[in-house]
């Protein structure tokens, strides 16, 4: 099989070549990991609502994220209800509280309180039967097994306070580490018990929660519900990207970390450009010759652009393994880092367009060339 000239000129002169070729797999693995890290970290945000089986979330007028709500009346529970396309309702908790440890100190924590049943809308789904049936024990929480250090706890039977209130370990979830305090998953009746704010308002709830006889007709009842000027509704899908986009432009860690992935993206496209440009102005005197044979300036453009889709593609082969080994190492040690497919699609995509718009840069050092270089 007859190779293409560009590619056979990488292969000889792969010395020159090999270092445009990492420079493209670690702007790979520097772009996509970045995003990774970005997506796993908005992911947990919304963690909470992503994992419930509801299909439309009630909160306070103009809630901004998960976080942000305030206490509405158990009362709204009936507006609800009452519509067509309800099937079930329930309420659910969620709040801040203090968690001190056995040791000493004290850790801000996120207090998620829902029903259990087997048919429960807020229960997170991975709450396995038994953790569920030791939740109904008034005090009993469940927390991330990676946050135990955070807690000050080792496992499950370790007991602690939350404003002075005792709570005890009953089970350990994994993959849940949260971005701010640790989560601690518990019942209605114990997240009534230590959050204050439900203790002075035991008639109020954070959220209301409700599943559709037919998911298809949650927008319906959301403009239904949107009706009442005193209150928010979303669908879960809608309320999830609420939040991660609240914590993405509107605090400072999520600002931080849009500027910090849109800048791997500006650093690999500087990188990648100077280090062919390089290899490219390395061969002038190979294409003084070709130019002295004739070769006029745009086949020698294409053979650069063809070089540059060959780096880049090389680039993206060395950098797929060593991204799935980082990812899953991240993984491994408590980060969240997700790596879906369509991540890999579009920061390979771009990976190549920065490859050709590198190689489009180092277009401009053919316009030295001339075959008089040859008797220099």
């Amino acid at each position: 099989m007859r190779l293409p000239y560009s590619l056979v000129l990488i292969g000889r002169e792969r010395g020159r070549y090999l270092p445009a070729i990492l420079a493209v797999a670690f702007c790979a693995q520097l772009n996509i990991l970045q995003w990774g890290v970005l997506l796993g970290t908005l992911s947990v945000l919304s963690i909470p609502i992503d994992r419930s089986a509801a299909d439309v979330w009630v909160a306070s007028r103009n809630a901004l994220s998960l976080e942000l709500g305030h206490p509405i009346p158990n009362e709204w529970e009936a507006r609800v209800a009452s519509q067509p396309e309800v099937e079930r309702t329930e309420t659910y908790l969620f709040g801040f509280g203090y968690w001190h440890k056995p040791t000493g100190g004290s850790e801000v924590c996120i207090v998620v309180g829902s029903h259990l049943g087997e048919q429960a809308l807020g229960a997170l789904a991975d709450l396995t039967p038994d953790m569920r049936a030791r939740l109904t024990e008034p005090g009993a929480v469940v927390v991330d097994a990676a946050e135990l250090d955070r807690l000050g706890i080792h496992g499950v039977g370790d007991t602690a306070e939350v404003f002075g209130h005792r709570v005890f370990v009953v089970g350990l979830l994994h993959g849940f580490k949260s971005v701010g305090g640790p989560y601690v998953f518990c019942s209605l009746r114990t997240a009534r018990m230590i959050l204050p704010l439900f203790q002075e308002k035991p008639h109020d709830t954070m959220y209301l929660l409700a599943r559709c006889r037919n998911p298809a007709a949650a927008p319906e009842l959301i403009e239904r519900l949107r009706q009442y000027t005193d209150l928010s509704a979303f669908t879960r899908s809608e309320f999830s990207r609420r939040t991660q986009w609240y914590w993405l432009t509107q605090t400072n860690a999520g600002i931080g970390m849009g500027c910090t992935a849109a800048l791997a993206l500006l650093v690999g496209l500087v990188v990648t450009s100077q280090t062919l440009y390089a290899a490219t102005a390395a061969s002038m005197r190979e294409y003084a010759v070709l130019r002295a044979l004739g070769i006029s300036r745009w086949r020698m453009g294409t053979m650069v652009l063809a070089q540059s889709f060959w780096v880049g593609l090389f680039g993206i082969a060395v950098a797929m393994p060593v991204i799935f080994a980082l990812g899953s190492a991240a993984n491994f040690a408590g980060a969240r880092v997700l790596l879906p497919l369509w991540l890999f699609a579009g920061g390979n995509v771009l990976t190549m367009v920065m490859a050709l718009a590198s190689g489009l840069a180092a277009l401009r050092s053919l316009r030295l060339v001339e075959p008089i270089m040859l008797l220099r």
